[in-house]
């Protein structure tokens, strides 16, 4: 018997009440937040709804840290499949730093990866890719920013040996990765930070519709 196939959204997160942690892609991967030295999120107005705000840039010693994470769960595991994931990102040019998580699953440097960051001062979004067997990063950075005070949709699409990255529907970059380049690890999907921890990369704006496609 053949296996069944794998659903679109396997995961997505809209952020609104009753419950703004809630996987509305019905697979349950609800979320749960992990936080350190007072971090917290808050609700804010997106459209017509809710979006979250994490806590502002800091240049403390100690600063405030908070993340969403998943249940660990193979479902999250793309393989060699196609992938698709994104978020919308709300960011201000005075928050920016060397670089800011929005959506991870797994470490570069101890298992394999997908991930969303915003990169810099200059704020543009990039996409890696980290293949479990063969170290070595894969990224695409957008060539515009997203951190201008406001809301940006933005994309990242791997497609077979392709990898892309959309920002408001518009391809702002592109590169190639090996065809069988396979992303599978027993990490959660991390969201606004890779945890609570010092040095979590801490996203410093507000996130809303976080989803991840697979095939």
């Amino acid at each position: 018997m053949l296996p069944p196939p794998v659903p679109a959204f396997i995961a997505r997160y809209d952020f609104n009440p009753p419950s703004a942690t809630r996987d509305d892609s019905g697979f349950g991967h609800t979320l749960r937040v992990v936080s350190g030295h007072g971090g917290r999120i808050r609700p804010v107005a997106h459209g017509t709804g809710a979006a979250i705000a994490f806590p502002p840039r800091c240049e403390r010693i100690i600063c405030p840290h908070v993340a969403l994470q998943s249940p660990r769960s193979a479902d999250l595991n793309p393989g060699k499949r196609d992938l698709a994931y994104g978020a919308d990102v709300l960011l201000a040019p005075d928050q920016t730093s060397k670089g800011q998580n929005v959506v991870q699953k797994g470490y570069s440097k101890t298992s394999s990866q997908y991930k969303l960051q915003i990169d810099g001062a200059a704020g543009q979004p990039s996409c890696v890719l980290v293949d479990e067997r063969r170290p070595g990063i894969r990224m695409v950075r957008s060539s515009v920013t997203a951190a201008d005070g406001r809301w940006h949709v933005v994309r990242c699409e791997r497609s077979g040996s392709r990898f892309d990255i959309y920002v408001d529907g518009v391809l702002r970059g592109r590169t190639r990765i090996p065809a069988d380049l396979s992303v599978a690890n027993n990490r959660p999907l991390s969201i606004g930070g890779k945890g609570a921890y010092f040095d979590n990369d801490q996203f410093n704006g507000a996130l809303d519709n976080v989803w991840v496609h697979i095939g």
